[in-house]
Order: C-alpha cells, then structure tokens, then sequence
C-alpha cells in the first residue's frame, strides 16, 4: 500500500428535508386540519480515528464526500428520515486543517475519538407546525435548511515514542531492523526510505518487560526546509516523539559537520524538534579502529555537548544500550 500523509479532500453535509402541506381527509371529519410533517435533518460529517490505518491513501482517489439528505415531510404528521451521517475513519494521529494549510480544526490522537466536523442542515417545518388558534388552516411551510460545505487537508502524524534522524545512509532503517520485526528496505545508497517506517521495540519479558513505537524517518540532507532532496515533509512525524536517536554515519570523515547539518534543519523546521530529548550516536563502529573511534566520538561530543555513543546496528553493538536509554527518557 502506498503511504500517502497528506490529501486534500472537499465535504458537505446533508441539506434538510422540506416540510410538506397537507391536510387531513377523512370520511365524518368535517374539519381534518393540517396534518404536514416536518422535513428530516440532513447527514453530519463526522471523523473518526481507526486503529486500524496507517496511510491517507483513501483519500487521494475519492476527493469529494457528501452526507446524505433529508427527506421530505409528508402527510399524516409524518416526517421526513434524516440523512445519512458521512463517517470518515481516518489513521490515530491524523490532523484535520484548513484550507489554509495552518488552522488546526481537529487532532485526533486516540483510537475511537470522533469530531463532529459539520453538522447537517435542519429540516423545514410543515403546516401543523404553524396551526394556532388564529390560522385554524395554515398553508405555509418552510424549505430545509442547506448543508454545510468545507475544504479540508488532512495531515498524518505518526504516533511514535520515539524517532531517529540523519543524514540518509546513517543506517536508521537498518537500526530499526536490528531491534524491531519491522523490515524497511536497506540498500547501499542514499535516499533508500521514500517513507517513514514504524516499528514496535520489546524490553524484557511479555509480563514485566516494556515497549514501545520507533519511528524512522527519510534522511535530512542540507536545504531540506528549502525542499532539497525529499526535504522536511516527514519531520511532522517525529513531532509527537518523546526522545530522538541522532544516528551519525561513523565511516564519513567530517560527523561533526554532519551533525550540525541535521541540527540546523530541525531549527529551520520548528515544532520544537530542537528541544526534544536526544540520544547521539555514532554509527557503523564495526567499521573503525579504536583510535577512529575515539577521535569522532571527541569532535561529536565537542560539537553536540552531549554524550556520545557507539553503536554497530549491523552487529548488534550497542544496540541494546541506546534502547535502554530511549525507554528512561520516555519514562
């Protein structure tokens, strides 16, 4: 299936029904009256989130979404059938925007949370409703009320506990693989993830042990906020992370450059990724010598001002580590 995070789609709601003119025949009833129903209500448009999804891409095709009508009132004092109600289930962690791209109108976070996003249009009144003591015989009534109709764009944010971020080829996906049952694609050159991959990590055993979502994300290369290579679109998905993993690519010869490269791009994006927790790692240490080792972890922890750690995500090496540190920060 392919991952869609953002769509624009069109909504209305159901037009009210309209109220009917009637009056009541029946043999031995000189004076029946009015007896015209009141029109139905039309559908709401409502969002629900769904466990169940993880991708956007029901909306791509089928842009244009309208709730059922109202029926008509009819005789009888019998009203109309409301309409329809449109129920749109979209993936936990979906934002519902305007058209303006930056008005939120709703988060939905929870498995199960709904938001009445518009509401249907009323139902008209018929003639019995207008009967009073001075107009015995009304023949007035109304029409129902229209629907609404709104442009929406929905955004996907992934929700995660926990990201990590590097330049592409910093072997994120392979990190995620080596402690996940996730399988993201791996390869030898850059730009390998097109799309971000989720993976659930397990600490301890089933009944005491704890776990939690890793999120890895396409790699930030320098001008992403400015849209170079897949730019900055996937950083709104560690936005909900509680702790990030800079991975640092150990075999490039400049890891502080690089470093201060991603740094600089989470600045330019915003969101407050630049305040979140973060877990510097040096990766690909199976690779290097001791001295190697030594020297780029002195010139990360110079430049980043934090510990720095090895990490062999191909071997396993202080895999189990990282992952011991990203549960304390989210506990």
């Amino acid at each position: 299936m392919k991952f869609l995070d953002f769509a624009k789609i069109y909504l209305k709601s159901g037009d009210g029904g309209r109220g009917c003119v009637s009056f009541h025949r029946a043999k031995y009833v000189e004076f029946g009256g009015p007896d015209g129903g009141n029109g139905g209500k039309g559908g709401d448009v409502i969002f629900e989130a769904a466990e169940n999804l993880n991708t956007l891409i029901d909306y791509r095709y089928q842009q244009h979404r309208e709730a059922g009508n109202g029926r008509g009132g009819a005789g009888r004092d019998r009203s109309g059938l409301g309409g329809n109600d449109l129920i749109l289930k979209v993936p936990v962690g979906t934002q519902i925007l305007a058209d303006d791209k930056e008005t939120v109108l709703a988060d939905l976070t929870k498995t199960g949370q709904r938001m009445l996003l518009l509401k249907g249009g009323d139902g008209g009144f018929g003639n019995a409703h207008y009967k009073s003591a001075a107009n015995q015989a009304p023949r007035h009534f109304t029409p129902g009320y229209k629907g609404r109709e709104l442009v929406v764009w929905l955004r996907l944010k992934l929700i995660a506990d926990a990201g990590l971020i590097g330049l592409p080829n910093a072997g994120k996906s392979t990190f995620l693989a080596s402690c996940t049952a996730a399988r993201p694609k791996i390869a030898d050159y850059p730009f390998t993830t097109l799309s971000p991959n989720l993976g659930v990590v397990r600490l301890g055993g089933r009944r005491d042990g704890t776990s939690f979502v890793l999120a890895d994300i396409p790699g930030l290369i320098e001008g992403a906020h400015e849209g170079h290579g897949l730019g900055d679109r996937f950083l709104g998905h560690v936005e909900r992370c509680r702790a990030l993993v800079h991975l640092i690519d150990g075999t490039d010869e400049d890891v502080a450059k690089n470093y201060k490269t991603v740094r600089k791009e989470l600045k330019a994006y915003g969101g407050g990724l630049v305040r979140k927790q973060e877990i510097v790692a040096l990766n690909k240490c199976d690779a290097l010598d001791a001295a190697e080792i030594k020297r780029k972890k002195a010139a990360l922890r110079k430049v980043s001002g934090k510990m720095v750690y090895e990490v062999s995500a191909v071997a396993g090496k202080g895999v189990d580590k990282i992952l011991s540190l990203i549960a304390g920060k989210i506990r």
